[in-house]
């Protein structure tokens, strides 16, 4: 107030043309810090939203991964083994869910992560020991970034163990 105040009095003095002049001067000077202002707005919402794109990119990049449970995408191609080592392409995975073996029965694989989880010494024997009662259509095999210990998977079905538990891998594989 006391600046508007000071200014009225400083403008008594000067002429016509120079209020005028001082006018445009105090209005470019009042445009310019808005589009100063609105510039800072601008730059912090892309700022945001670019922040925010870089935070879901790395969410998603950090999602454990169930294996899938539909035959979209298979390619008629079946696993050298009942139980392997190396994850199989997921590919293979969807087709060994709508047959095994390419004719048989509808396939079941039971994923496991020992990257990510201890696994006990005697775990994966005891899955091949389950792949032995079941060998038409049963499939052991690691996978990559699972969220979980053990996947037992069929088609359209899936079920998440925290370890090796017979009794609910037999009823899952007899349903």
């Amino acid at each position: 107030m006391e600046n508007e105040i000071k200014n009225n009095q400083e403008e008594e003095h000067l002429t016509k043309s120079e209020r005028k002049k001082l006018k445009r001067e105090r209005k470019q000077t009042e445009r310019a810090q808005e589009r100063k202002s609105g510039s800072i707005k601008k730059i912090s919402i892309w700022a945001a939203l670019a922040l925010i794109i870089v935070l879901l990119i790395m969410w998603f990049a950090n999602q454990k991964v169930l294996p899938p449970t539909t035959m979209q995408g298979h390619i008629e191609v079946s696993p050298e083994s009942h139980f392997v080592t190396e994850p199989m392409d997921i590919r293979v995975h969807k087709h060994m869910l709508e047959h095994a073996d390419g004719t048989g029965p509808a396939g079941i694989i039971l994923n496991y992560n020992c990257d990510d989880f201890t696994c006990e010494d005697d775990f994966l024997d005891n899955l091949r020991k389950i792949v032995g009662e079941y060998p038409s259509n049963v499939y052991v095999a690691p996978y990559r970034n699972l969220g979980a210990k053990l996947v037992l998977t069929k088609l359209n079905k899936q079920e998440v163990l925290d370890g090796f538990d017979e009794e609910r891998i037999k009823s899952f594989i007899s349903r």
